[in-house]
């Protein structure tokens, strides 16, 4: 799949997400520099260029997307108004009470979910998603992020056979930092 790389959403992104400062990350490292997710997310011109730079990136024959929780729901949100597929919203664990549902939204078994990430470094939030949502008989084999903010070239998603396609990369990021 060809990659087309929007440096003025890039920079837009960057600019709109990169802090610096002293974080303390979740590991408990301290970090001169941290990147907000939540600021392009929570920006309705932003999330609608990311929505739209997603819609190419589906993969054919997507039947619902798969909006995880927290940061891929309100992507999934825009992206299934642009795209007019109809979307779900992934628990990262299914409710105790009432419908004890983990994916909200139409029945998944049988169907081709594309799962929707807003940044994916180690996977492992997508990882869990994909083994949920098969187990449930769904079919899963794409996620498409905002940012793919994994450690090289390798995809950190391989071992549970999912693709990834992700609308900017964290080297594309840094590219267009000022």
């Amino acid at each position: 799949m060809d990659r087309h790389v929007d440096p003025a959403l890039a920079r837009d992104i960057d600019s709109r997400c990169r802090l610096t400062g002293e974080f303390t990350l979740r590991s408990g490292q301290v970090a001169g520099e941290y990147f907000d997710k939540y600021l392009f997310e929570t920006d309705p011109d932003l999330l609608a260029r990311v929505a739209a730079a997603m819609v190419p990136l589906l993969p054919e024959g997507t039947e619902l997307l798969g909006g995880l929780e927290m940061g891929g729901i309100p992507i999934a949100t825009v992206l299934s108004s642009q795209s007019r597929l109809p979307a779900i919203f992934v628990r990262k664990q299914a409710k105790t009470y009432g419908t004890c549902k983990l994916a909200e939204g139409p029945d998944v078994e049988g169907r081709t979910v594309t799962l929707v990430e807003d940044v994916i470094t180690t996977g492992g939030a997508v990882r869990d998603a994909t083994r949920a949502l098969r187990e449930a008989g769904a079919i899963v084999e794409t996620v498409v992020c905002a940012i793919d903010r994994s450690p090289g070239d390798d995809n950190p998603l391989a071992d549970v056979g999912l693709e990834i396609r992700a609308v900017l990369t964290k080297a594309e990021l840094d590219a267009v930092r000022s």
